[in-house]
């Protein structure tokens, strides 16, 4: 069962239901892989074992009886530690929360067990989820599989570093500025953020038992393949319980079957946020690759500058995050806003004006987005998916420094800010647009994963996701990190 630990898990659901291997055995598989590689990178958090072993024995139990307990039966998987699950902890990397236990599920998780799931474990994050690595003082540090030294990306850290390290069979993230495709395009798997609203936010929260979605969030899925992120989108969309009695999804189909065809726009640089040489030859590949397979592609900018949309996107980020402060931390704010010159345009005087921004400066930001969601709906009547960076560059090292206003990453050999991390993943979270990351390779030298970002237009996930499983024939796609075959 050597070659199980990175098969796709639309792979290990047609063995199970094959009878080729049974449920059990997959956990123990796994649970195994845990025990033995885990440490070496600190993903997979916390284990429920004893519930995941009665899951595996029922779902081998209703194969024997010629019954299916939905499209993922018996498949063992693990989700981002801030979802709620019954009987695990749920801390969101809060030491406040470090004793908190969930004594009920979150929807999506709700929805993957009824869809036949085991789910076995939880993986790592940053503390509320507010950071684009994966540490916090409950479970501590999750490094890269590729190269310990970097981190695996945030806030869905040791979900992208278990599923690229073989740990699980498939994996529930969540993306507020790009937290599923940042890991996704660190650790070298496919991450997809779907449509706002499709998946429910109910009992994912950066603070348990907070009852209001919050703007820009999205959850959604990381895995081995672009075929099992529809296969988790299949399980993961529809209403909200209060939505249930009147409301349906139905996710249109893609816009083409075939590769021909498809018209692409291309936007792989920009001096707003500069892509390093050694992604932008990956990007450039991987262009060059779908235009020889038959896609239109054209080489062009999207319809809003990169600069207009990553200030509005950050001003409502920041207002998004708002409601976790600590009073004392909004009177700190307050303090330093005072003391700051009008025209401060920094990006701390920024942040800190968004995070204690008046109702009628949100509604006004809000406003402005939806004029750039009906420029990007224009758009997309002429093309059917944006294609872009998901970063400027490869997984960064272990950066903790506590103010992350002040952190810098090297870009082309010159210093940049820390938050060019979310300038490309932040067009998709500002318009609730599907946008998925699709790993295309590794670095020259240093052989680190790339990424490269699918953005469609809203709703239409499953274009997305067609472009992503085309793309996997003509790249490197996923490859398992050479420390974890074993």
């Amino acid at each position: 069962m050597s070659d199980l630990a990175f098969a796709s898990a639309t792979r290990l659901v047609a063995a199970l239901a094959r009878k080729e291997l049974s449920s059990s055995e997959l956990l123990d598989y796994y649970l195994e892989r845990v025990a033995r590689l885990n440490p070496t990178i600190n993903a997979v958090v916390v284990l429920d074992e004893e519930r995941a072993r009665e899951a595996a024995r029922a779902a081998d139990e209703a194969i024997a009886a010629g019954r299916s307990l939905g499209p993922l039966h018996g498949l063992p998987m693990t989700v981002k530690e801030c979802f709620e699950a019954v009987g695990m902890r749920t801390t969101c990397g809060a030491p406040a929360l470090a004793d908190n236990v969930s004594s009920h599920d979150a929807a999506a998780v709700a929805r993957l067990r009824a869809a036949g799931a085991v789910v076995f474990g939880k993986t790592n994050l940053p503390i509320w989820c507010r950071e684009g690595q994966a540490f916090n003082e409950v479970y501590g540090t999750t490094s890269n599989p590729w190269d310990l030294s970097r981190g695996p990306g945030g806030s869905s850290g040791g979900s992208a570093a278990s599923v690229a390290a073989g740990l699980a069979g498939l994996e529930l993230g969540s993306d507020i500025a790009g937290s599923i495709r940042n890991p996704a395009h660190a650790c070298g798997v496919y991450g997809l953020k779907p449509s706002r609203g499709v998946v429910s936010q109910r009992g994912h929260s950066s603070h348990p038992g907070v009852f209001a979605p919050r703007d820009l969030v999205a959850a959604g899925p990381l895995a081995r393949s672009a075929d099992d992120l529809e296969l988790a989108l299949d399980v993961l969309a529809g209403p909200t319980e209060e939505d249930r009695p009147a409301w349906r999804l139905e996710l249109p189909p893609p816009r083409r079957r075939e590769l021909a065809g498809f018209r692409v726009a291309a936007w792989l640089d920009d001096p707003w946020a500069p892509v390093d040489a050694t992604v932008l030859e990956l990007l450039q590949d991987a262009v060059g690759a779908l235009e020889r397979a038959g896609a239109r592609v054209e080489r062009r900018p999207g319809p809003v500058a990169l600069e207009a949309s990553d200030r509005l996107y950050r001003q409502l980020l920041m207002g998004a995050l708002s409601p976790g402060l600590a009073d004392e931390e909004v009177a700190g704010i307050d303090a330093g806003l005072a003391q700051l010159p009008p025209a401060a345009d920094d990006v701390s005087a920024r942040h800190l004006r968004g995070f204690v921004q008046r109702h009628r400066d949100w509604l006004r930001a809000d406003e402005e987005r939806w004029q750039m969601r009906r420029r990007w709906a224009s758009f997309f009547r002429d093309y059917d998916v944006l294609v872009c960076p998901v970063l400027s560059l490869p997984a960064i090292p272990h950066d903790q420094s506590p103010d992350m206003d002040a952190r810098v990453i090297e870009v082309n050999g010159l210093t940049r800010p820390y938050w060019d991390l979310v300038s490309w993943v932040g067009i998709a979270n500002l318009l609730g647009l599907p946008a998925a990351s699709v790993p295309i390779g590794r670095t020259r030298g240093d052989g680190l994963p790339v990424g490269l970002q699918i953005i469609g237009p809203y709703l239409e996930d499953r274009t997305v996701i067609e472009l992503a499983g085309h793309l996997a024939e003509h790249v490197p796609g996923f490859e398992p990190p050479p420390s974890f075959r074993a």
